[in-house]
């Protein structure tokens, strides 16, 4: 299958992603003699931290999702194609993809991340995710069935079996996601379904660790604890899951609960593309030294979730976090600059760590900044005007905050639609 990519005699840099560290790398290349291509397995960017609200109807997947072409519209150096990249043949200098053979100059990885389920294909098979807009939405649309089957179920033991959620994995995902269902319990779904008793809806929040958000203070540890007591969540610490069948949750202490939701957010690792060598990489990233070079290659560069840089001070990488995705792009845009130019002083990557935040519910968020820890009201207006500043596109911001605004004052989530594909006939 033909590509189609125009022929340049500039040199051309493709990047394989539009993930944060993606874009952001695309935009900062807008005035570099070259010809940049963007290759994604979707036409879209997607604002995963705000995945967990569609996924909870708190809004809706367009809010948090952008056209790619509509971002670049005006760059004239910007190409993209919508395709999946299968393989990476540096020998070639080429990345196979689905629609054929790209060649490049210099190559860039930012796949990002993928869910990691540690080798528990039981717990692959049975449990929900939430890494996509159409994983949150299935997501979404699996809440929202299991409590209409709930009111047709004359057994109560199935009834709390839909009723129940288990989800497993203590850092921000988990607890926002834990919070925002049991604002779903408290205000919410009980004006839907008032046939059915709302103490049978049990939220459970399950980590191996000592302490929720691991990586934050343990100040902001104690109160997202509180804050999720509050919305009737309990939490599991120093619990690991052992086997997922869809109809229970087992623990390696042997304990169970019957379940037909769990919803996994315990870990992720590399979207590594085949053609590397063991040698370049490491704990299920591509290893890369202090310029995000990949170890062995000269002019291909990994960046964001999918690089490990590892260094003496990083032995293990930088955490797999958005700000680290694009501060490893905007440095990378200076460095791909310097090469252009024929200079040897490429800058080394370090991370400027200005803080972690998570929300819980309505008011309640943790926020850990480099000028202080805060919780509570003002945590959680920090993290929405974070999040409403950073997301892509002025409608997408101004939608959001409707939607929360709207959610604040009315006590409501209205996008609580059961939506699906429609099944046609093809024959």
């Amino acid at each position: 299958m033909a590509v189609n990519i125009p022929m340049t005699s500039r040199p051309r840099i493709v990047i394989v992603g539009a993930g944060f560290a993606g874009l952001e790398l695309a935009k900062g290349l807008k005035h570099l003699n070259s010809q940049v291509v963007l290759i994604d397995k979707n036409n879209h960017h997607t604002f995963q931290p705000l995945l967990y609200q569609v996924a909870t109807a708190g809004l809706e997947p367009e809010s948090i999702a952008y056209p790619i072409r509509e971002i670049f519209r005006y760059q004239k150096n910007f190409i993209f194609r919508m395709a999946e990249v299968l393989a990476v043949t540096p020998e070639k200098n080429c990345v196979v993809t689905s629609i054929g053979e790209i060649p490049y100059d210099y190559l860039v990885i930012s796949t990002g991340a993928k869910t990691n389920f540690f080798g528990m294909k039981d717990v692959e098979a049975n449990a929900l995710c939430m890494k996509t807009v159409p994983e949150a939405v299935e997501l979404r649309n699996i809440i929202l069935e299991n409590f209409e089957k709930a009111v047709l179920t004359t057994s109560l033991e199935e009834r709390s079996r839909l009723m129940t959620f288990v989800i497993v994995g203590g850092g921000p995902t988990g607890v926002e996601l834990a919070g925002a269902l049991g604002e779903l319990k408290k205000v919410v779904l009980p004006h839907d379904h008032s046939e059915l008793d709302f103490k049978m809806m049990q939220i459970h929040l399950v980590d191996m660790e000592d302490r929720l958000l691991k990586a934050m203070s343990p100040e902001a540890s104690h109160s997202a604890e509180k804050f999720l007591s509050d919305h009737d969540v309990n939490v599991w610490l120093k619990t690991k899951v052992k086997f997922f069948d869809g109809q229970k949750v087992v623990f390696f202490d042997d304990k169970a609960i019957p379940t037909s939701n769990m919803i996994w957010t315990a870990g992720v690792t590399g979207e590594v593309l085949p053609g590397f060598s063991p040698a370049a990489l490491a704990s299920g990233r591509i290893k890369t030294d202090a310029f995000n070079r990949v170890c062995g290659h000269e002019n291909i560069f990994a960046i964001g979730d999918v690089a490990a840089v590892i260094t003496e001070k990083i032995p293990q990488g930088y955490p797999m976090l958005a700000p680290v995705a694009m501060q490893q792009a905007r440095l990378l845009c200076q460095n791909l600059k310097k090469v252009f130019d024929r200079k040897t002083d490429l800058k080394p990557f370090v991370y400027q760590d200005l803080g972690v935040m998570a929300t819980v519910g309505r008011h309640e968020a943790v926020a850990d900044l480099f000028f202080g820890k805060f919780q509570g009201m003002l945590a959680w207006l920090m993290w929405a005007g974070l999040h409403l500043i950073t997301l892509v596109g002025f409608r997408n911001r101004i939608v959001a905050l409707v939607n929360w605004t709207w959610s604040y004052f009315r006590y409501d989530r209205g996008l609580r639609l059961i939506i699906r594909p429609s099944k046609r006939n093809k024959a």
